[in-house]
């Protein structure tokens, strides 16, 4: 068994299927939890806090450059060629680079200097090391990812702008009013925050980029700017290998390719059209295709499926008024949906979830959490809300038992 990416996906694939695996990763660190960077930005966290159990298996640090299907071999940057009967891509995604103009230079592939993607360990101890107290850090980019930097950023004394294309922050996850209050916990944090606000291009002087260019002309000074404007599946090994790839690499309920022999998991596997981008989807489907890869169907039963994953976001956010958030299913309310809503200014809560045919599609809570898993569990159930609203309100109230 052969397993490409040392990723949360890939790792945790290696480390169920055991001493008979070799997980190939190309980053020079031991696996880690990439959920955590933004903790270790900000030096809540050592590197070594996030790292992930180690595969009882082989671990090769290289970078897996070509898949051979006919001989059922990959090879790698190193020159190492490792067989394989099963292999698992977990290639991941990688940082979405936006068009700036000025960004690249002609024939240029690295970043410029003082530009940093927020996707791997490396990155992440390299922003570290180019923060201060008193350092200009611009953050392109206000979704889940953006904002965890931003804060870490201000956290370590750094003076922030956050620009924001969409006129709200994480826009996918939040309704307007908790976006509002994570722009509140920010600005208390010192972090100067602009929605509606497109980015055009970045200015270098002296071979550092110090001035980030808005599309009305106005120039932001900065010595650090942070690109986390999203990801995209690592599909180049799958599609130069002839696979089936659409956004992600396409694969079944039992996580396979277009190929027998080849499966995929985590955020580079497209699974009934749909490409998550998320831990809790990657774990899934790790444990899925562990558990059927290891099937032993002596009692005529079936590997269990992958169907899908329905998507919870936490976040912390520490500092002045540390800000606790949770997001599920669809925040944006049709016209004929019921919105419940409860909120407590002395308390700093907010709780609303969105009722669609009787069913409960979506919430964000803000501020304790207690009543999120009761919440989360009747979303995923998917079963009908009694007529009477109690049963709801209970939830929303609830108090964890305290």
């Amino acid at each position: 068994m052969v397993v490409i990416g040392a990723g949360l996906a890939g790792a945790r694939v290696a480390q169920r299927l055991g001493a008979d695996t070799v997980l190939i990763g190309e980053e020079s660190h031991a696996p880690y939890n990439r959920v955590l960077l933004a903790e270790v930005l900000a030096g809540r966290y050592g590197p070594d806090v996030i790292a992930l159990p180690t595969p009882q298996g082989m671990v090769l640090r290289t970078r897996a450059v070509r898949v051979d299907r006919v001989g059922r071999r990959v090879h790698c940057a190193d020159g190492s060629v490792v067989p394989y009967g099963t292999l698992v891509l977990a290639t991941g995604s990688n940082p979405v680079l936006p068009p700036l103009r000025g960004l690249f230079a002609p024939g240029a592939r690295e970043l410029p200097c003082g530009v940093h993607a927020f996707r791997t360990m490396d990155d992440c101890l390299a922003l570290s090391a180019a923060v201060a107290p008193g350092v200009r850090a611009v953050v392109i980019g206000g979704g889940l990812l953006g904002v965890s930097a931003a804060r870490a950023l201000a956290v370590r004394g750094a003076q922030v702008v956050l620009t924001q294309q969409a006129e709200r922050l994480m826009e996918r996850q939040l309704d307007p009013a908790s976006s509002e209050l994570v722009r509140r916990h920010l600005t208390d944090l010192g972090v100067e925050v602009h929605t509606e606000c497109r980015v055009r291009g970045v200015r270098v002087t002296d071979g550092t980029v110090r001035h980030v260019e808005l599309a009305d002309g106005y120039l932001l000074d900065t010595d650090v700017t942070v690109l986390a404007c999203g990801v995209r599946p690592r599909t180049g090994l799958a599609e130069a290998a002839g696979l089936d790839v659409r956004r992600g690499v396409v694969v079944d309920d039992l996580l396979r390719t277009s190929d027998p022999h080849i499966r995929a998991v985590g955020d580079c596997a497209e699974h009934a059209g749909r490409v998550y981008g998320l831990a809790t989807p990657a774990v899934e489907q790790a444990d899925t295709l562990a558990a059927a890869l290891g099937h032993t169907p002596t009692d005529g039963t079936a590997p269990r499926p992958y169907t899908g994953t329905r998507t919870l976001t936490r976040l912390t956010l520490p500092g002045p008024g540390p800000l606790d958030l949770a997001a599920f299913g669809d925040p944006e309310p049709r016209p004929d949906d019921d919105v419940v809503q409860l909120a407590d200014a002395t308390r700093g809560t907010y709780r609303r979830v969105v009722v669609r045919d009787g069913r409960l599609v979506g919430g964000v809570l803000l501020g304790e959490l207690t009543a999120v898993g009761a919440l989360a569990r009747a979303w995923e159930a998917d079963d009908p809300l009694p007529d009477d609203d109690s049963p709801l309100l209970h939830l929303l109230t609830s108090d964890g038992g305290r």
